[in-house]
């Protein structure tokens, strides 16, 4: 059998005549690999075995067996599962943190006290972000930036960073949430190589009788600057493409080629009976490729290992990461690198906020640990985490127009994700909050079952012209799923 997994063809044959007999439908779905070419050697002959016998798509129904190998009640907390084999290691990566102080030039011109730090050369970064004590104090004022490109010299203009950031993150009373390490930071700002950097922070004015006053700025104001490190370096497989072609059906056994053996193909005593649940579960949307952790380079050293997950996904929130659109689609990778060490070094949460990422070019990646398939407690909108999916565009969509590619990614992504939870897109679900500033905690809240963060919280995000493209995601995510 192990001569028949040296080549690519005798691995198509390999799976396609044990498919009838022992689909191994159970296999974790999170393992499924960046390499594009690989998936697809590996899902045409499966594929055609199995295609006469699923309603419309043999990844659809497949997904949905594989979503059920989860417990039925699964505990908010779980210690760590075994990782897929050794894939791509990135490169190292690093956040420093400078404290912001006083701005001289406020004190001298009597304008609000400011605190900041003057322009100065540092060691090269690409993400940046500032950075305070208390995660429930919130910074009333403006935070500005200025960056220089570390390839051209040149300084650019003042960039403002959003402030009210705290509507991210994990819900009141959780045990993320009342972690010692968790702290205040505003959203991270994607600049790309930089070496140098300015940074003035001022506190809103308020008037009164005395004439006018400043609302305090919160203690421990830092910048943190993030360098991402490198993109992963591949093993055994050389020249493999970091991202996965986006928006396409994989079957559900366009697994990781080199994981699969003889035992594990095999060893599936419970496949006839995953293959009879996938009959009965019709509406759900092929599985969009996905690149996972191990694609984009994640260091999974920074993570908690422990995994925590919801019962179910009944909603999708759509994000934007409001890091810029100054990236390229090559720089996707870097870029979510960049934010997960911000998420977990700077704002001190257990892993990366959002499940999954979408770029511009409409590459969907896996984000917070856990196993895609499987319905993970993210941190992403405060007071609805609890059975939802988060979803970040990256970018900032409050003026610019979202690409079409991305919207479709994620009408995609949210007919397999709900898909397997037996939820129409078009629908209303109706979910109680945690507490999240415009709804109490206990409120019962009817939301469509794909929202935008700011449906639930208050907050701009995910940017005005992004909002507005959810309900053409609603009616595709349908139409995907087959409705």
């Amino acid at each position: 059998m192990r001569a028949y997994f040296a080549t690519p063809v005798a691995l198509t044959y390999t799976v396609t005549l044990t498919l009838p007999l022992a689909i191994p439908l159970s296999l974790p779905l999170f393992l499924l690999p960046a390499n594009a070419a690989a998936r697809d050697r590996a899902a045409a002959g499966a594929d055609a075995s199995v295609a006469v016998a699923l309603r419309q798509d043999a990844g659809r129904e497949a997904a949905a067996a594989a979503s059920r190998t989860a417990p039925a009640e699964l505990g908010p907390e779980r210690g760590p599962e075994p990782g897929p084999e050794r894939g791509p290691e990135p490169g190292p990566g690093s956040t420093r943190s400078l404290p912001l102080t006083a701005l001289a030039s406020d004190r001298l011109s009597g304008t609000a006290p400011g605190m900041g730090l003057a322009r100065r050369n540092v060691r090269q970064f690409s993400l940046l972000g500032v950075v305070w004590d208390d995660a429930d104090a919130e910074l009333r004022g403006t935070a500005e930036v200025r960056t220089r490109s570390a390839a051209t010299r040149a300084w650019s203009g003042w960039q403002s960073l959003r402030t009210h950031n705290r509507e991210h993150g994990a819900d009141p009373g959780t045990a993320e949430r009342a972690a010692a390490g968790v702290r205040g930071a505003t959203a991270p700002l994607w600049v790309g190589r930089s070496d140098g950097v300015e940074v003035r922070v001022r506190p809103t004015e308020r008037p009164g009788r005395a004439g006018p006053s400043h609302l305090p700025l919160p203690h421990g104001l830092r910048l943190d600057l993030v360098d991402p490190g490198e993109d992963p370096v591949r093993h055994g497989r050389a020249g493999a493409p970091a991202e996965a072609a986006p928006a396409e059906a994989v079957s559900a056994v366009s697994v990781r080629a080199d994981a699969v053996s003889a035992a594990s193909v095999a060893s599936d005593a419970n496949s006839a009976a995953s293959v009879s649940a996938a009959f009965a579960r019709p509406y759900i949307g092929p599985r969009p490729r996905i690149v996972t952790r191990g694609g984009w380079g994640a260091d999974e050293s920074l993570r908690e290992r422990r995994f925590g997950y919801n019962h179910t996904v009944t909603a999708a929130f759509i994000h934007h990461s409001a890091t810029g659109n100054n990236y390229t689609c090559r720089q996707s990778a870097s870029v979510l690198r960049a934010i997960y060490r911000y998420h977990v070094t700077s704002s001190g949460w257990r892993d990366f906020g959002y499940n999954f990422a979408v770029d511009k070019c409409g590459t969907i990646y896996e984000g917070r640990a856990g196993g895609i398939a499987k319905p993970v407690l993210g941190a992403h909108t405060l007071g609805f985490n609890k059975n939802t999916v988060g979803i970040a565009v990256l970018g900032t969509y409050n003026g610019t127009k979202p690409p079409t590619a991305a919207t479709t990614a994620v009408a995609r992504l949210t007919a397999w994700k709900l898909g397997l939870h037996g939820i129409d897109p078009r629908r209303t679900v109706t979910l109680t909050s945690a507490g999240s500033g415009k709804y109490k905690k206990g409120t019962r809240v009817g939301l469509h079952a794909i929202a935008g963060h700011r449906d639930g919280v208050n907050t701009d995000c995910p940017g005005s012209r992004l909002h507005a493209k959810l309900g053409t995601a609603r009616d595709k995510a349908a139409q995907y799923q087959g409705r």
